[in-house]
């Protein structure tokens, strides 16, 4: 039943999409005049070619990110090592923001770290070279420079075929509104924080989530790849993997950042308004020592473990019933101990300082890109499989309680049917958009929902368009743009009318075509994509494809 109702929705699709551009008032489209949306520009990435040399080809990048009030595009780019960044007026390459092992244009400018901030430390307690290269840090031939190491890249194999991409980086990128200050998640379970506002931009932060993988070694991430096949990242050296997607909330200057691959997911929540106001580097408990288990950011407020263990609100710590994490789940059935995950509950800090943590179900599929929502001062967080039904997902609803030593947690899941939520954007007043795709070996037909972002009542469900990664909502022309790379008859940009909530079309883009992002100055989508033959005279190199309306 599940192949015909798609065979179904397919067909409808492929009809409506034929017929979309020509008709005008087109009531499934949410159109009322004619044209299409095609690719208008293309735009080479710096220090891409097909030989390998230095950068090789654009084929592994993830989140990006638009600021509208400097007309940049932001993504993440882990084959050179670097932000890429676009100027959305001239639709050109401009920087490329990233650490001393860069390939482009920043590796012989890279980006410095304030004297202040601290180095990483792995799980094993060895430094990364990925972190902050300051104080007293020292590895042959990486002495105490002053500068930021950079983002571990792909490693060796991070197509989604190999399964490790929780290694790679940069991975989510968001900006301030004022368009100052750069949020870059990193490969190390940190988040990287650059001020814009410098050329080339300073790192004035470098604020772990976790525990990093172990880079530098002595045992290095060999078992940890190993591991990646059928085991979840079970070995110890994965330590937390990335620091993935993000949320920002300007009222209270809080970030909100999914360490979110399947395993033992979770969420945490700092308190960025020092950093943000240039008052603070989010320095650890003991500021005069490394990062470290013992040693968290204290800007970090709380943290929610996604590992399924019984919560219990009324410690500030949960110790009792259930430590953070729980040590009950094992990565490894063979292992004695739990891999370290998270910065809660692993050691006390000066003053006996702990992280607030709660618990939340056991998340298999893994977690994905947050959305603050303004209406409520809530975070909505997409939880691709909390149940036994694997049919069924889940927007968690999350209540900062600022001020409440317990910390934030979650108070309400928002179910969603025949949906692996990817992502959540919000579009108009207090509708959202949920991204949906499939998972654990569930295919679903093309569906996609807008639900109240207060309530989690269902207000749409859009047939036409899924298997999305990110999606973005433009206010320049009030449509959802949707990086829908699982389509079954390939990759497509889809476009969603906010205002009716119609479908509208769908725009072939190339395989992963898994970022989107819209300037609402121009309406310019943005959409990086690896070598293909949609990037024209760039078809060997990967570029990113400037779309429009025609």
């Amino acid at each position: 039943m599940r192949t015909e109702t798609l065979g179904v929705a397919l067909g409808l699709a492929m009809l409506l999409t034929s017929g979309c551009g020509a008709v005008k008032g087109c009531p499934t489209c949410g159109t009322d005049r004619n044209g299409t949306v095609g690719i208008i520009d293309i735009v080479p990435v710096p220090e891409h070619n097909p030989t390998g040399e230095p950068g090789g080809p654009f084929n592994s990048f993830d989140t990006s990110w638009v600021d509208p009030v400097n007309h940049r595009f932001y993504v993440s780019d882990r084959i050179g090592l670097d932000v890429v960044v676009v100027d959305t007026s001239h639709d050109l390459a401009v920087n490329a923001i990233g650490g001393a092992n860069s390939v482009a244009e920043a590796g012989n400018n890279a980006s410095s770290c304030l004297a202040a901030i601290p180095p990483l430390l792995t799980a094993l307690g060895n430094f990364t070279r990925f972190g902050c290269r300051t104080q007293t840090f020292e590895l042959p031939g990486f002495g105490a420079n002053g500068l930021f190491g950079g983002f571990p890249g792909a490693q060796c194999c991070a197509a989604r075929a190999n399964g490790v991409n929780p290694l790679s980086g940069p991975d989510g990128e968001t900006v301030t509104p004022d368009g100052k200050t750069l949020f870059s998640g990193n490969g190390s379970s940190s988040v990287v924080v650059f001020d814009l506002t410098t050329n080339p931009p300073t790192v004035i932060a470098d604020i772990p989530t976790g525990q990093s993988p172990d880079y530098d070694g002595p045992v290095g991430i060999a078992p940890c790849i190993a591991s990646s096949s059928g085991r979840a990242f079970a070995d110890p050296t994965c330590g937390d993997l990335r620091a993935d997607e993000m949320s920002f909330d300007p009222k209270d200057q809080v970030l909100a950042i999914i360490n979110g691959d399947p395993g033992l997911p979770f969420v945490t929540f700092i308190d960025v308004s020092g950093v943000v106001n240039r008052t603070s580097n989010c320095l650890p408990v003991n500021p005069n020592a490394p990062y470290g288990p013992t040693n968290f950011p204290s800007c970090i407020i709380g943290q929610i473990y996604y590992d399924g263990a019984n919560d219990n609100p009324n410690v500030p710590v949960d110790t009792v019933d259930a430590p953070c994490p729980d040590p009950s789940n094992f990565f490894d059935d063979a292992s004695t101990e739990p891999v370290p995950t998270g910065v809660s509950g692993v050691g006390v800090g000066v003053g006996g300082k702990n992280v607030p943590c709660h618990h939340a179900p056991i998340s298999p599929a893994g977690l994905g890109g947050p959305a603050w929502n303004p209406n409520t001062g809530h975070f909505l967080l997409p939880n691709a499989n909390s149940s036994g039904d694997l049919t069924v997902g889940s927007i968690d609803d999350i209540d900062l309680r600022l001020g409440n030593p317990n910390g934030p947690v979650i108070v309400n899941h928002f179910l969603v049917s025949n949906c692996m939520p990817t992502s959540i954007v919000q579009g108009p007043g207090n509708n959202f958009l949920v991204g949906c795709a499939d998972h654990d070996g569930e295919t679903f037909p093309p569906n996609e929902y807008v639900i109240n972002g207060t309530t989690g009542n269902i207000l749409a469900n859009i047939p036409y368009v899924g298997g999305v990664d990110e999606i973005w909502y433009n206010p320049g022309d009030n449509r959802y743009y949707l990086a829908a790379r699982d389509m079954p008859n390939g990759p497509v940009l889809g476009i969603i009318d906010a205002a009716s909530n119609k479908w509208m079309q769908n725009v072939p883009t190339n395989a992963n075509s898994h970022s989107v992002a819209v300037d609402p100055s121009n309406n310019h989508v943005f959409v990086p994509m690896q070598a293909g033959a949609p990037c024209t005279t760039q078809s060997a190199n990967g570029c990113i494809a400037v779309y429009a309306a025609q």
